[in-house]
């Protein structure tokens, strides 16, 4: 690699989105090194889908990869069963093994379009935390104490609020650390939520006698709402599997405010400050598509929403829906279409005018319909059915 072309990559992985570097006068110098770096990341397998707020720290991981080192990737099917604390007001309910392994199926897969899974080393944290045995336990308990963990924010916070704090959570922080001194890591990756966690794998490697990682901090992506971190529990994620329209809708779904964060943290694409938001959230969306699903998808997506959102076209290609009958109230044709989670979400929906038959707002869930078959039913901005029945 050419030296100007290492600067620049050096720089990125130093600057771009990131929030912190823990050692950083560390880290550049074993950069300029030349040495080849084991770059750690861990995920635990906790939802069958990862989402574009997973794919910050993948994405710094991938620009260590193009300079040449080593990412170790973590799948943590162990400590998935646990939950991760972090940011938690309430113990998570722990996972069996058969949803574990069923959340893992695409994981890789999915990693694979952000990070080379061929020249990465992927490892299953099963692999040292099931078969080392209750020895190997005792020795990481005492790699540290109750009053340091409990010093960790989301602790401190339950515990003014008298909620339970598992003893595996209090171990979970050790568990990650741990993972860390199996693979040798040089280098831990991780959002701002996890600084105790990747500062925890310091203090183990040094208790078994190992050199300390660096860390690197990057910032949590707001979802969709535009107000919490990107998780599927809050429902405001979009889904790294999601259709090129759908994923261009809910990029496009973004407030104007997220537009320079992610543009930053999503894209190599510098920030579109230039444009109006509008123009720029095109761009952004069109970009991410493209990502994710190639250039001419997002091409097409940005067409399609065009077509609909500013001419108010109907989509071309509109999923069917097949009614139980053909005599039923708006709310429960609203119930017949997926679209909405319960009856009272279906009311609601109606009541605030977000449900059409044929272009025409209906107010009243309780009211009877004749359906015939080929009405088309909009629920919200976005979602589009045609009926059958």
């Amino acid at each position: 690699m050419k030296k100007a072309e290492n600067n620049a990559l050096m720089g990125t992985i130093l600057s771009r989105g990131v929030a912190e570097i823990i050692e950083r006068d560390h880290l550049e110098q074993a950069l300029r090194s030349g040495k080849k770096l084991r770059v750690k990341f861990g995920i635990d397998p906790t939802a069958p889908d990862l989402h574009l707020g997973h794919t910050v720290p993948l994405r710094k991981l991938r620009q260590f990869q193009d300079a040449g080192h080593k990412a170790v990737l973590i799948i943590g099917d162990f400590t998935a069963a646990i939950g991760d604390p972090s940011g938690r007001s309430e113990t998570r309910r722990p996972l069996t093994d058969k949803e574990v392994r069923q959340n893992m199926k695409a994981y890789l897969a999915q990693a694979a379009k952000v990070i080379d899974v061929k020249k990465a080393e992927v490892r299953w944290n099963s692999e040292w935390h099931r078969k080392e045995g209750s020895a190997a336990m005792l020795k990481l308990a005492a790699a540290s104490t109750i009053q340091q963990v409990l010093e960790r924010a989301d602790f401190k916070k339950r515990l003014d609020e008298q909620q339970d704090i598992s003893v595996l959570e209090m171990l979970y922080p050790l568990f990650q650390g741990y993972d860390s001194v199996k693979v040798s890591a040089d280098v831990e990756i991780g959002g701002t939520d996890q600084t105790f966690n990747l500062l925890m794998g310091r203090r183990v490697q040094r208790h078994f006698g190992l050199p300390e990682q660096d860390v690197v901090t990057l910032p949590l992506l707001e979802g969709t709402d535009g107000i919490r971190k990107m998780s599927k529990s809050f429902g405001n994620v979009i889904p790294l599997r999601a259709a090129p329209t759908d994923m261009f809708g809910k990029v496009m779904a973004v407030p104007d405010a997220l537009i320079k964060k992610y543009f930053e943290l999503l894209t190599d694409v510098a920030p579109a400050i230039t444009l109006q938001p509008r123009d720029a959230k095109l761009l952004l969306a069109r970009t991410i598509v493209g990502i994710y699903h190639g250039e001419r998808a997002g091409k097409a997506a940005e067409e399609e929403f065009v077509r609909v959102f500013s001419r108010k076209e109907l989509p071309r290609q509109l999923p069917e829906i097949r009614l139980p009958t053909a005599d039923m109230t708006v709310v429960e044709a609203v119930l017949a279409s997926g679209l909405a989670k319960s009856r009272s979400e279906a009311r609601r929906l109606v009541m605030q005018g977000a449900v059409r038959v044929n272009n025409e707002v209906k107010k009243d869930p309780d009211a009877r319909m004749r359906f015939s078959g080929g009405e088309v039913l909009k629920i919200g901005k976005r979602h589009f059915v045609k009926v059958k029945v």
